[in-house]
């Protein structure tokens, strides 16, 4: 057996131990199906909001048009866009924001009281205030969503060019470079694995964010699809939904950090 095999089926030992027992206590009637539906019945629901019957044609070739007639698709995709919008707002102006602030004592000083003044209010708050500028619909949540993941990227851009050993900077600045090769030969090269943390956890924020606010500001995305299972009592599709979302948070930090290990190969080159 192979290491990643080995380290797979250890990791999804609990779970479907859980899953086991779930469906049992489901099964054996100890809990109302409203209260708490068995697996089977959610993969059920998930299965059917993913490709509806009504959309299946056993003579159609066209097996991925099918696929995408599916609602919880449209949701997902819908959720996608706004996570991926939104985030290139936020770290689009956290990146340079912190890398100024990092690099440069004065302007840190000016800025870090706001910063620290508005970090700790969570983006939930800013909810009747985005629908106030905003309206509804995308821009809301798209605001909301650049809102939770700027500061995760801004203070780990901080941080990652604030921790640049000394020896590399007084390295550089004996062999004679000027401050813009410095900047881009040492500080952010140096800075990256801080940064690519930020990335990696203003993903994560994000994906929170977004959830939230397609119960408010919208009327599709995985968010919105929940809170309507919630007011119609459907257990199992708001399971569903949950599901959907817990996957595709998986697939997207699966990514992310694939996307790390590749432009910190030689990081991981030196620690090893």
């Amino acid at each position: 057996m192979t290491t990643k095999l080995k380290a797979l089926c250890e990791g999804s030992a609990v779970p479907l131990l859980l899953i086991v027992v779930w469906e049992a206590v489901a099964r054996a009637g100890w809990i109302s199906p409203i209260v708490m539906p068995a697996p089977s019945a959610v993969v059920v629901k998930w299965w059917e909001a993913l490709m509806p019957a009504a959309a299946y044609d056993p003579t159609s070739q066209s097996r991925l048009a099918w696929a995408l007639s599916g609602e919880m698709v449209h949701d997902a995709f819908a959720s996608l866009y706004r996570v991926v919008v939104g985030f290139l707002v936020g770290a689009g102006l956290a990146l340079p924001i912190g890398l100024l602030m990092g690099a440069n004592k004065r302007t840190y000083a000016l800025l870090n009281p706001l910063v620290q003044v508005l970090r700790p209010i969570p983006p939930i708050a800013f909810i009747p205030l985005s629908i106030l500028w905003f309206g509804l619909g995308n821009p809301p949540s798209v605001f909301l969503i650049a809102l939770g993941a700027f500061f995760p990227v801004l203070m780990n851009t901080i941080a990652g060019v604030r921790q640049v050993d000394g020896i590399y900077l007084r390295a550089a600045y004996n062999l004679g470079v000027n401050q813009w090769t410095l900047f881009t030969r040492v500080i952010l090269p140096a800075a990256t694995p801080y940064i690519l943390a930020g990335v990696r956890i203003g993903i994560g924020t994000a994906f929170i964010v977004v959830i939230v606010s397609e119960m408010i500001a919208v009327n599709n995305g995985l968010g919105f699809r929940i809170l309507e299972a919630r007011e119609f009592m459907w257990s199992d599709k708001i399971i569903a939904g949950m599901l959907a979302i817990g996957l595709l948070g998986l697939a997207i930090d699966t990514g992310v950090s694939r996307l790390n290990n590749h432009l910190l190969r030689w990081h991981r080159g030196l620690e090893h």
